[in-house]
């Protein structure tokens, strides 16, 4: 294993994973031509301008039961743009997990363009999301009153009867919608499609998919990305706590480090403090996206998991500060208005909810009573109780004990971690990196937060990697250009009059 630290400038260069041009000269190229019993047909994708070719293969619900029920299984193809293209695809792992990585298609295009120029890129909509055999809860409206819309009791009982839903439905047998068992699928999509071997690209959730893919297929991939590092026994609910605290710790040390943040916010642990100590207390708000004044209850819970959101974008965190400095006065708007920005919504925004608890009911929560991670003193444990309460009434599914011991990596692989990330951090990408062995690189961007794979040079560093004629060319790719990654720096509102 070897580790590559990109210290860049203080501060917090980086921008969300979650985000070419595409070509479709022919379908059927060299990896799909052998498998021309499989239906591909032409299909229109969101944010692409041209073709792309989507299929579908039926899968059993349950494993064990190859005749019992079934499901449809919905893949998109991006063809390759040049002739002579490579054999091995991409296949892009959404996150989530419950993310529809269909649905992504236009910017996971736009973030692979370089590596769809040879080789062809393949979303899965993952079992539970997107167009397969989806368990979806009702969404809330955007502009419901913020009260109910932070309402933990009001949460937990639309989930509830998201769960009565989705079990009535003819796929509904939440067992089965495990990491494991998705990766079956995967492979049965490459199987399909005539491929020897995959490029495995995934980020955050997508990371847990591809290592699973690795232990059960071994000799199936020939290069692994993951960006994000959120490996089978983290146990997600307890590492939300403890990982949050430490990104926003660090933004207040790089904030007095900072002589234009200390100066311009001198007293932000002691407004932090003081904002934590003053609830639970009655306010009035403006609603983001309404714009009318509500009043509720603010609550320790709401306020830790309205600063903890930014955390995810560098550019939003670098207004925490004023942020925080506004709420502990009373003013949240500003606070608020940093955590709309980055909360899941429209279409591609959207998880997948009765997926995202199968998987994390089955796969972290039979973990929690003995995981090591302890709660940050700010954060506490309400996402913990969130998910102790709604895994309590979740169907659980199995996986084997295997799924949680990783082994040397089968082929060269690229582990990426942000330095600040609030919820997959270098500590997750570092013990990874360890257990592959020598043929894997752990890239850390000290200053980047969730995700590191969508910064401008990172793409070109990741298109080398899996373009390499070998594992060794590989390995070696200079990294270091995310030195020169400028860092956002810390927002101050423009006063009236032009003044600083």
């Amino acid at each position: 294993m070897r580790r590559t630290t990109l210290p860049g400038r203080p501060g917090f260069p980086g921008l969300l994973v979650r985000f070419g041009h595409l070509g479709l000269p022919v379908l059927l190229g060299a990896a799909a031509a052998s498998a021309a019993a499989l239906p591909l047909s032409p299909c229109r994708l969101p944010g692409l301008e041209r073709e792309a070719a989507c299929g579908r293969l039926q899968r059993p619900l349950d494993p064990a039961r190859p005749d019992g029920p079934k499901i449809d299984l919905h893949f998109a193809v991006l063809p390759a743009v040049a002739r002579q293209k490579k054999p091995d695809p991409v296949f892009f792992l959404a996150g989530g997990p419950g993310q529809s990585a269909i649905e992504l298609a236009g910017p996971v295009s736009r973030l692979l363009v370089r590596l769809s120029n040879r080789r062809d890129l393949v979303l899965i909509d993952q079992r539970g999301t997107g167009r397969s055999a989806p368990l979806k809860c009702e969404e809330d409206r955007p502009t419901r009153p913020l009260a109910e819309l932070a309402s933990l009791q009001r949460q937990a009982d639309k989930l509830g009867q998201c769960l009565a839903a989705l079990q009535k439905l003819p796929h509904g047998d939440l067992r089965h919608y495990t990491t494991p068992v998705a990766v079956q699928d995967a492979d049965a999509v490459r199987a399909a499609l005539g491929a020897a071997q995959v490029n495995l690209v995934g980020g955050s959730y997508g990371t847990r998919v591809a290592l699973e893919y690795m232990r059960q297929y071994p000799q199936r991939v020939r290069r692994m990305v993951i960006d994000g590092v959120a490996p089978p026994d983290m146990v997600l609910p307890a590492s939300f706590s403890v990982d949050a605290q430490a990104a926003f710790d660090a933004l207040r040390r790089d904030c007095e480090r900072d002589p234009e943040c200390r100066a311009a916010y001198p007293g932000l642990s002691e407004d932090w403090q003081a904002l934590l100590k003053s609830l639970p207390r009655r306010v009035t708000l403006q609603h983001p996206l309404t714009r009318q004044d509500e009043t509720l209850e603010l609550t320790h819970e709401m306020v830790t998991g309205l600063v903890r959101l930014p955390l995810y974008v560098p550019s939003l965190a670098s207004a925490l500060p004023l942020a925080v400095t506004e709420a502990a006065r009373g003013r949240l708007q500003a606070l608020a208005g940093l955590a709309s920005a980055v909360a899941p919504g429209g279409r591609r925004g959207a998880l997948a909810q009765g997926m995202h608890y199968s998987v994390v009911c089955s796969e972290d929560a039979p973990l929690l009573e003995r995981a090591a991670d302890a709660p940050g003193p700010d954060f506490g444990r309400a996402f913990e109780q969130l998910y102790r309460r709604a895994c309590d009434a979740w169907p659980r599914g199995s996986v084997p004990q295997e799924f949680y011991r990783l082994g040397e990596a089968s082929a060269a692989s690229l582990v990426l971690s942000g330095g600040v990330d609030p919820v997959t951090p270098p500590r997750h990408g570092e013990r990874v990196s360890r257990t592959l062995g020598p043929r894997a690189r752990h890239v850390v961007v000290e200053q980047a937060g969730h995700g590191v794979l969508g910064l401008g040079c990172m793409r070109d560093v990741v298109f080398r990697f899996v373009d390499a004629d070998d594992d060794t060319q590989a390995l070696a790719v200079d990294a270091g250009c995310a030195r020169t990654l400028p860092r956002p720096t810390v927002f101050k509102p423009v006063q009236a009059g032009g003044g600083k």
